[in-house]
C-alpha cells in the first residue's frame, strides 16, 4: 500500500458536537507519522500523540505492532492503542485513567468475496481472536456463507439470497456478541454497488 489515513472522532454527547482528527500516513512523509493535536471537548483540553514511523503493517489495516496513538485530557490517559506504552506514558507525561477503555464494537469493510480473515478482542479479558468470514457458492441459485471464530464456524448462513442483511447472538468466553452482516452488494453487485459491511459487537458486562 501507498498510503494509510487514521481518522479519530471524538464526541460530546450532552453538547452534541464533535472533533475529527485526520491523519495522512503516506509513504513519503516520514514526518507526518508522529505528531500531536489538540482541542477542547467542552471545557477540557484533549490532546492527541501518534507515533507510527515504525510501525508494521501485515494485510490488515490497523499495524500489528511498534506504534502507539494516545488519546489524554486533562493529564488522564483516556485511550491508548498500540504496543509501545512504556514510550507514551513517557511522551504524554500522563497518568493511567482510572477506568480502562473497553472496545464496544469494531466495524469493518469487506471487499473480497471468497474469505477475509481479521483479528480483534472479544471476550473476557484483552484476548485476542481469529475471525474468518468465508462466502460458499454451491450453486448459482444457492449460496452460503459462514463465521468462524478461531477456526471453529460460530455462524452458519444458508439461503443468502434471502438473509443477505440480518443479526446473530454468539458467546465468546460466556460473553455474548452480536454479529451483524450486511452482503447484499456481494450478490447483487453492479456499477453502483458497495462492500460488504460486518460488526461484532460485545455487550458490557458490569462488575460489581
Amino acid at each position: 500500500m501507498t498510503s494509510h489515513t487514521l481518522y479519530i472522532i471524538v464526541e460530546h454527547l450532552s453538547e452534541e458536537t464533535q472533533f475529527t482528527c485526520k491523519i495522512d500516513l503516506k509513504s513519503w512523509q516520514f514526518w507526518g507519522k508522529k505528531g500531536l493535536k489538540s482541542f477542547r471537548v467542552g471545557e477540557k483540553r484533549t490532546d492527541i500523540y501518534w507515533d507510527l514511523r515504525s510501525a508494521k503493517f501485515s494485510t490488515r489495516p490497523e499495524p500489528v505492532s511498534d506504534y502507539y496513538v494516545a488519546l489524554v485530557s486533562e493529564g488522564e490517559m483516556v485511550l491508548l492503542l498500540g504496543d509501545q506504552n512504556k514510550e507514551a506514558f513517557k511522551r504524554t507525561k500522563s497518568r493511567p485513567a482510572m477506568l480502562d477503555a473497553s472496545l464496544l464494537h469494531k466495524k469493518e469493510t469487506i471487499y473480497a468475496k471468497k474469505c477475509f480473515c481479521t483479528r480483534t478482542m472479544l471476550g473476557q479479558g484483552k484476548k485476542q481472536h481469529d475471525i474468518t468470514i468465508e462466502s460458499v457458492l454451491s450453486g448459482p441459485s444457492d449460496p452460503a456463507m459462514q463465521i468462524s471464530v478461531n477456526g471453529t464456524v460460530a455462524i452458519r448462513i444458508a439461503n443468502l439470497h434471502w438473509r443477505f442483511r440480518g443479526n446473530e447472538k454468539v458467546f465468546l468466553d460466556n460473553v455474548p456478541v452480536e454479529i451483524f452482516w450486511d452482503v447484499h452488494d456481494w450478490l447483487y453487485s453492479g456499477p453502483n454497488s458497495g462492500p460488504g459491511s460486518f460488526i461484532f459487537k460485545q455487550d458490557i458486562i458490569w462488575m460489581c
